[in-house]
């Protein structure tokens, strides 16, 4: 007796157009495009994922960099005292403390001169 697998094929075909829900053009409802477009999703996702924390890290250094100048340094020289005086803030909890508390901050920059 032979097996036959229209259930299976339609199941796998409802869950990639269920991914490909709100895409434009052919890509939403015609296989082959949709399951092409879903692999590219899957890439681009990816790369976004490792970007949005490059981008973060560009913001935490520009927030760390105005709290320095408000304070009579620069970023390069805080982060170089920081080191030194071996004071382990990172990066994201310094831009916190200087967007938030900045008496705070002024406080840390003194403790690093």
């Amino acid at each position: 007796m032979r097996v036959k697998r229209g259930t299976r094929h339609i199941k796998h075909r409802k869950n990639l157009l269920r991914k490909t829900k709100g895409y434009r053009w052919g890509r939403k409802n015609l296989v082959k495009r949709a399951k092409e477009a879903v692999l590219h999703a899957g890439v681009h996702a990816y790369r976004g994922r490792k970007v949005k924390k490059r981008e973060f890290r560009g913001k935490w250094n520009i927030k760390i960099n105005a709290g320095a100048r408000m304070n009579g340094t620069t970023y390069s020289k805080l982060i170089g005292q920081l080191s030194k005086k071996k004071i382990a803030l990172n990066r994201k909890v310094l831009s916190q403390i200087a967007e938030s508390y900045p008496e705070v901050f002024s406080e840390i920059v003194k403790a690093a001169k």
